[in-house]
């Protein structure tokens, strides 16, 4: 039975993103998958670039098309994490970030949110015809390759980047896999 579902970001969800936003804050923790939420001067100005954050016309620098989702329960819509899709791969996202990215709010780790988001996600990415999605993660973030492990995900090389070591992950969804 599925906890969460993943909808779009609308103005009717500022409260909810801006206590999640909080949350991480007073964590000290990074907000991966909120396409740029811990840094945008107001959530209005968030709200209105991942909006149009699909749109090739509208993309600059080396942003590729992308859609942010929220991760919601099913019964109560209290926001859970976040997850960004990346339509396709530029070279940064080939080194680190990959097609996913995602997040779960401390208060609610290690409750099997991140598997089950992971898993609404890559149903996006079929949608997308993304046949093959590549997810990076730190190496010593254990929980974020045991999420994408629970998800199918293969390791398929190690390096160092900037003084960390990630790990790249692919996960096949293509019908014969």
């Amino acid at each position: 039975m599925e906890r969460l579902r993943l909808v779009l970001p609308t103005a009717e969800y500022k409260a909810a993103c801006l206590d999640y936003r909080k949350e991480f804050e007073q964590h000290n923790d990074v907000m991966h998958g909120t396409a740029g939420l811990s840094h945008m001067e107001s959530f209005e100005a968030w709200l209105k670039d991942i909006q149009n954050s699909h749109l090739e016309e509208e993309l600059t620098n080396d942003r590729v098309p992308a859609t942010t989702y929220l991760a919601v329960t099913v019964d109560t819509h209290h926001l859970i994490g976040m997850v960004n899709i990346r339509h396709r791969l530029n070279d940064v996202l080939k080194t680190s970030g990959g097609h996913i990215g995602y997040s779960v709010r401390a208060s609610k780790r290690q409750m099997g949110y991140a598997t089950e988001m992971l898993g609404l996600a890559l149903e996006k990415c079929k949608t997308l015809r993304i046949p093959r999605v590549l997810i990076t993660c730190d190496q010593d973030n254990i929980a974020s390759a045991k999420t994408i492990k629970n998800n199918q995900g293969q390791l398929s090389q190690s390096f160092m980047h900037e003084g960390a070591m990630i790990e790249h992950y692919w996960i096949d969804l293509t019908e014969e896999a």
